[in-house]
């Protein structure tokens, strides 16, 4: 490996890691203001995180967040903010639920089925948004924060006792039709009596895997960042930007239909009104931490279920709950300070490099002038 690739690799390691380190001291000097031992806490965090069934706990969480992050960080390889990926997916998963409970198919078929519903609900959700800012100007992040709200009343009204949901009087609980059990998706035993690993993780690897494929290795990748850095330049090379940025908005939308199939298929196997809500805004985080990388996403997404199992337990050993959210809140407030450090040093050593390669060219050409001159 090159020096300057080594450089790049260190550079982008960087970042993610000061963030991490400066969000655990600024966490640490808030629990010691509050009469707190921060390496206590701490201390029974990760004690906590690395217990098998936390291990599960977190696996589970990872796959959910991933594709989150996987879904904003397409909208942000474009400089694109979906900020409705929240919508998307609850959107996507509710009216999965209501087809995949209204089909009796063998699963085989039902599981693409309501996969590929989700899908197509989240893409299409998401074209409104794509649809407004290429051929009205209007910005990505209006339109696609109050497309979460339209999702959340349009749920409201559909997830009623005669409508698209049914009451189950027992409970007195309104959800959409469970769906039958050839709709299963299948788990993963973990063994020892613990709860089973979703086996949509297997899925959630696959689409990390087209995402690094169709963004890196791709003439249609190629062209959504060049669209990214810039419009203009994008356009003179013969790029459709307005294409481009509603096919990104479709294939960010789509994504985020994946989001609620984990819960769905492995887990509620029906829509109720507390499904999982807010997930969408922590794909930001997520995909902000994971510098928009498909590993980096999948380390940050593990990182955020490791935190979430630890506040669990921190609020047994008498600390505020709340204090993971802090530190989450940090983490995020960090990531974007150390990028930018980062960069920045990052392009001050370019400029380095491209100042002494002119330095060493001219004294080579001074060299060769004085040469001539002797020689004549």
């Amino acid at each position: 490996m090159k020096k300057f690739d080594k450089e790049r690799v260190l550079l982008a390691v960087a970042a993610p890691l000061l963030a991490l380190v400066a969000a655990f001291l600024l966490t640490a000097l808030v629990l010691a203001a509050t009469g707190k031992a921060p390496f206590n806490a701490f201390g029974i965090m990760f004690d906590y995180g690395i217990k098998a069934d936390s291990q599960v706990y977190i696996l589970n969480k990872a796959t959910t967040y991933y594709l989150a992050g996987l879904a904003v960080a397409i909208g942000f390889r474009m400089n694109l903010f979906n900020i409705g990926v929240d919508g998307q997916y609850r959107l996507a998963a509710f009216f999965a639920a209501v087809v995949g409970g209204a089909l009796k198919l063998p699963g085989l078929v039902q599981i693409p089925l309501i996969i590929l519903v989700a899908m197509l609900v989240g893409a299409m959700w998401a074209s409104i948004a794509g649809l407004l800012k290429v051929y009205r100007g209007v910005s990505e992040v209006i339109s696609t924060i109050m497309l979460n709200s339209l999702a959340g009343i349009l749920i409201s009204y559909l997830l009623v006792d005669g409508r698209l949901a049914e009451l189950d009087k027992q409970t007195n609980i309104v959800s959409t039709e469970p769906l039958p059990s050839s709709s299963h998706f299948f788990t993963i035993p973990a063994g020892g009596g613990l709860d089973p690993v979703f086996g949509f993780i297997v899925v959630a690897a696959l689409a990390g895997v087209g995402f690094w494929f169709l963004l890196g290795r791709t003439r249609f990748g190629f062209d959504l960042r060049a669209v990214g850095r810039s419009e203009s330049a994008a356009q003179a090379s013969g790029v459709d930007v307005k294409r481009m940025v509603l096919t990104s908005m479709l294939l960010s939308g789509a994504m985020a239909g994946l989001i609620g199939m984990p819960t769905l298929l492995n887990d509620t196997h029906q829509f109720t009104a507390d499904f999982p809500a807010g997930i969408g805004f922590t794909g930001i985080a997520i995909a902000l931490l994971g510098r928009n990388n498909p590993v980096g996403i999948a380390l940050a997404a593990v990182l955020w279920g490791f935190l979430e199992r630890g506040a669990n337990r921190l609020e047994f050993e008498g600390y505020d709950k709340e204090i993971v959210g802090v530190m989450q809140g940090v983490i995020v407030l960090c990531v974007v300070i150390a990028y930018e450090l980062v960069r920045r040093y990052g392009l001050k050593r370019q400029q380095q490099r491209v100042g002494a390669e002119l330095a060493a060219q001219a004294r080579k050409g001074e060299k060769k002038s004085d040469t001539k001159e002797v020689a004549v």
